[in-house]
């Protein structure tokens, strides 16, 4: 699992980072919403960086930020943005969201200084979970990224127009559209996203926007059987898997 990860157009390096590329990473990449009115973009948490450079591949934005608390994560997230062909629109800060936001918010930003497009894969466990690597368990406890404190921050970094994305289990999904709700957010889009046809629904990946509109949901089911994936799993990450 630390060999360099090879994709289509730009390869990771994950040996420093406690959180390896997954499926969860890949799928919000991919499915983020980017038009061409994105001229600015945020990840939250990037750990190896693979959001940020899936979504410099698929769009162009002038400007992708990353913020990384973890300091080999944000070494690594950096040297794999500086080996990519998109390495003058990537910049990854070493910082924590609640910091990163008290500081651009500090004084009010005019609408320009805000992000069109802001997209995280957030760690999760709300339990507490023991592996023994203790960069890996903050990496996966929420408790080093609360999903109030997630949604809060994104609603006052995010322009008018803009759109926030996630992924998270979909365990949580009420709760965390209650929480965007009470922070002005309203969800456009919900992917719940299965590993089989016979599994139960496992992630859902979200976008929100600060208007209220009907949302669009669907269903993505990543593989018909063990290793043979489904045509919308295919569809959605073929510019990017070498294999795919």
């Amino acid at each position: 699992m630390n060999k360099p990860f090879s994709f289509k157009q730009f390869t990771i390096k994950q040996d420093r980072c406690a959180m390896k590329i997954g499926t969860d990473g890949v799928l919000l990449g991919a499915w983020t919403s980017v038009t061409h009115n994105s001229y600015s973009i945020l990840d939250i948490g990037a750990g190896t960086g693979i959001i940020s450079l899936m979504l410099a591949q698929r769009s162009a934005a002038e400007n992708i930020e990353a913020i990384e608390l973890d300091g080999d994560a944000f070494e690594q997230c950096t040297e794999n943005f500086e080996n990519s062909p998109w390495r003058d629109r990537l910049f990854c800060f070493h910082a924590g969201f609640d910091e990163f936001v008290d500081e651009y918010t500090e004084e009010e930003p005019d609408e320009f200084e805000l992000y069109n497009v802001i997209v995280s894969n957030p760690p999760f466990y709300t339990e507490e979970v023991t592996s023994g690597n203790n960069a890996r368990d903050t990496a996966r406890q929420n408790t080093s990224l609360p999903f109030n404190e997630l949604i809060e921050g994104a609603s006052k970094l995010l322009t008018k127009d803009g759109s926030f994305s996630t992924i998270i289990p979909f365990k949580e999904e009420k709760n965390f559209l209650n929480i965007a709700k009470t922070n002005g957010l309203f969800p456009s889009r919900i992917t719940r996203v299965k590993g089989n046809p016979t599994s139960e629904i496992k992630r859902s990946l979200l976008e929100f926007t600060f208007s209220k509109t009907e949302t669009f949901i669907n269903e993505l089911i990543i593989e018909k059987e063990r290793h043979q994936y489904t045509d919308s799993y295919k569809e959605l990450t073929k510019d990017f898997y070498l294999k795919m």
